[in-house]
């Protein structure tokens, strides 16, 4: 993802246990961590370390454009994201990930806090989290940053290429033509009798002798 990713604060993860949290031996299967922006930001993309998770939930905090006095509202955006093919195997355990808007049920703009909700139903992992929590926003519509200048050089499809200095190719293919044709009458009149070095009318010439 090209740009800086916003400044926000990523606070502990909460367990959600039921019973008694001291005296359980079983581990929680579900963390809660909240980010908290320094801004109301238009989302575009949450990049991540996996780290034993299965399944994660996005919710947002966000306020209504052009209502400041209205309250703000959580909303889900991702539910039940697969992070792991087996919660009970390694595959995509710790694997990096990036969610884009277009992922997402319901457009994150002017968000507040993000709420990341984790699951790991498997009893195999002690623990389970989400590192490297980085938050990019939406770039300007009109800015070249997203496109890679690789793919600006290429000549599009449909733009004539420049002929300037070479021949007219239909003056080109039309010389071959008559250059074959030409090729063709020379072979098919060509005779089949062998003629001897010396032979003339069937008789030599005397001149054409040489002595030795």
């Amino acid at each position: 993802m090209t740009g800086n990713p916003v400044n926000c604060t990523v606070k502990s993860p909460v367990a959600l246990q039921i019973g008694d949290v001291v005296s359980d031996s079983f581990h929680p299967g579900v963390y809660i961590t909240d980010i908290v922006l320094g801004e109301p930001v238009n989302i575009q993309e949450i990049s991540f370390k996996n780290y034993y998770t299965a399944y994660l939930t996005v919710r947002v905090l966000k306020k209504e454009v052009g209502s400041e006095e209205a309250p703000a509202k959580w909303v889900t955006c991702l539910r039940n994201h697969c992070l792991m093919a087996n919660p009970h195997t390694e595959e995509g355990s710790q694997d990096y990930f990036s969610l884009y808007r277009q992922q997402m049920l319901m457009q994150p703009d002017n968000v507040t806090t993000v709420r990341l909700i984790l699951r790991q139903p498997s009893s195999v992992w002690l623990n389970f989290n989400l590192e490297e929590i980085k938050i990019y926003p939406v770039m300007n519509e009109d800015s070249e940053r997203d496109v890679p200048s690789w793919l600006s050089s290429i000549t599009p499809a449909e733009e004539p290429l420049d002929m300037n200095g070479l021949p007219d190719p239909d003056a080109v293919s039309s010389s071959i033509q008559q250059m074959w044709a030409l090729t063709e009458i020379m072979q098919s009149s060509q005779s089949s009798a062998s003629i001897g070095r010396f032979d003339v009318d069937g008789c030599y010439d005397i001149n054409l002798l040489s002595y030795t």
